[in-house]
């Protein structure tokens, strides 16, 4: 990698830590002078670096030193024990800065050695994209250019091992990369499911909760349903004296786990932030966040998709789980920010989300900013993270991604959608997004392709958004899960013809892809074209790394 695909990467898998990173910032900015001081100070020392001439002619990255003892060097700093806690972290930062700088005046046998140091300031730093910068201005280019080794060396580690912790080896299942008809007379890679042991006809393969789940438009504040877990209520419900969406909760810790993912950033006037170091909210920004808010339920009341919802509770949920990483310990109740997704590895909601297949979009002018504003008036420095393309990209894969929350045979009372066809918003519903109650995001079953003959089927027996995956028919290691995202049964009312057009146009209009499966092709007209590609796509940055 060259530096500019390097800074690129770094920013991609560290994104999570952008958000942590506004949240620490913003707290250290407000209450420690220090803090204050030592960032004029460095401000200062970039600004001086700048305007001076370097002395040192820039040296290859490698020159003198052996890529193995680059490997040796990475491997020893990851070995190393991590400060847990941000003060700890911070005062780690500045002492590895501190021996690196002195390491670098010793000449060039200690390049390596101060490298280290500043690369292990880099693994505790909030922003290392912002670090690398100022890194490039301040330190000598031959020791810039070995830290540069080292972060390529365990970016490509981080991303090329991902697939080895994830997903969890308890779920029964695994990711791989397969070449399929790209729909153009082609092929291209995608990642699939495949099971890791033998199953039978209607045995559950796994059980997965959902990261984000959103209700219904026309069933949210009802009172019939959990705002969270989506369970039918049949005693009172729960309902908060202040939450601008009017949601509604079956159980008190259903209640306590929403407000803790999202609700409370995004619905309420109350800080995201612990008592203790919440800012205090004065008149005016009471008024603007409620403001804000109000305009973002406005907003979703009247487009009546779960996209948007489903991409702020995402982000709100990010913030929760590294808010929860970056403060001191002890200091947040002791709730489950962050599902565990993966047997190990240090990988962000950001991450599973990252690799996912999307479809392009363009969201409305102004729903990115109605987004921004919340988070802004919430958190300032957060909307930094929500960028336009960033918005557009987690539009586009929760709905690419997204499976409908079903109970039985599903409902028959969801009121019809105003949308055209090709506009209405489309979720992986084997009984049809009709039927469904609400909408979910889950890593793993992410990855499972469509297929008109399915080998798999998800379903929710537990009455809540929890999908449990049951075989529908006898499945061996290796071979790969496939479930409907559309009803493709033959009603009595359709001929095959008419149900093999009506399927094949939904998945068109949902995901935007030809279907090329076994039964499309049997109970296809003899001699009739298929036309249409593939059209879902993967971040340029995973490409690059991945080559998928």
């Amino acid at each position: 990698m060259n530096r500019s695909t390097t800074i690129m990467t770094v920013a991609s898998v560290a994104v999570g830590g952008v958000l942590a990173y506004a949240v620490y910032f913003d707290y250290k900015r407000r209450t420690d002078a220090n803090f204050r001081k030592q960032l004029r100070k460095e401000k200062k020392r970039v600004k001086q670096s700048q305007s001076q001439t370097p002395s040192e002619s820039v040296q290859t990255a490698t020159e003198g030193v052996d890529p193995n003892d680059l490997r040796s060097a990475l491997e020893s700093v990851r070995n190393e024990e991590v400060p847990a806690g941000p003060e700890e972290k911070e005062q780690y930062f500045m002492k590895q800065v501190g021996i690196g700088e002195q390491l670098c005046a010793k000449g060039p046998v200690y390049h390596l050695s101060a490298a280290m140091c500043f690369y292990r300031a880099l693994r505790v730093y909030p922003s290392p994209v912002e670090l690398v910068v100022i890194y490039e201005k301040t330190v000598p280019p031959p020791v810039f250019q070995l830290v540069m080794e080292l972060t390529n060396l365990d970016v490509k580690d981080r991303v090329e091992g991902y697939y080895t912790f994830f997903p969890p080896k308890a779920m029964n299942v695994a990711v791989e990369t397969i070449n399929v008809p790209d729909g153009k007379g082609a092929t291209m890679s995608k990642k699939v499911l495949v099971v890791t042991k033998d199953f039978e006809a209607g045995e559950v393969i796994y059980q997965e909760d959902p990261i984000v789940a959103v209700l219904d438009a026309d069933l949210q504040g009802k009172g019939t349903h959990c705002s969270y877990c989506l369970r039918q209520i049949q005693n009172d419900p729960i309902r908060p004296e202040s939450d601008r969406l009017h949601s509604v909760y079956c159980s008190s810790d259903c209640q306590t786990q929403h407000n803790a993912h999202s609700q409370t950033l995004l619905f309420t006037l109350e800080s995201p932030l612990p008592a203790a170091i919440a800012p205090e909210m004065k008149g005016a920004q009471r008024e603007e966040r409620e403001n804000a808010q109000k305009a973002f339920v406005d907003y979703l009341i009247q487009t009546k998709r779960a996209a948007p919802e489903l991409v702020a509770r995402f982000v709100a949920r990010q913030v929760s789980a590294e808010t929860a990483k970056m403060l001191p310990r002890g200091i947040l109740p002791g709730v489950a920010s962050e599902p565990v997704l993966t047997d190990g590895g240090e990988y962000s909601l950001y991450d599973h989300l990252e690799r996912l297949r999307y479809l392009e979009v363009n969201p409305v002018d102004h729903e990115t900013r109605v987004l921004k504003d919340v988070l802004q008036t919430a958190l300032p420095g957060l909307e930094q993270f929500l960028t336009e393309d960033r918005h557009a990209t987690f539009i586009g894969k929760m709905s690419y991604n997204s499976y409908g929350v079903y109970f039985g045979e599903g409902r028959e009372d969801k009121p019809d959608t105003a949308a055209r066809p090709e506009d209405a918003e489309k979720t992986r519903t084997p009984c049809g997004t009709s039927k469904q109650i609400g909408t979910g995001f889950y890593a793993v079953s992410s990855y499972i392709s469509h297929n008109c003959a399915p080998s798999a089927k998800p379903v929710f027996p537990t009455g809540t958004a929890q999908l449990q995956l049951m075989a529908t028919r006898a499945l061996q290691k290796g071979d790969e899960i496939t479930v409907a995202y559309v009803d493709v049964l033959q009603h009595s009312e359709e001929t095959p013809e008419v149900a093999r057009r009506r399927r094949r146009m939904e998945l068109a209009r949902g995901w935007r892809f030809a279907c090329s499966c076994k039964r499309c092709a049997e109970e296809g007209l003899e001699g009739e074209i298929e036309e249409g590609g593939d059209e879902s796509r993967v971040e340029d940055v995973v490409t690059r790394v991945e080559g998928s």
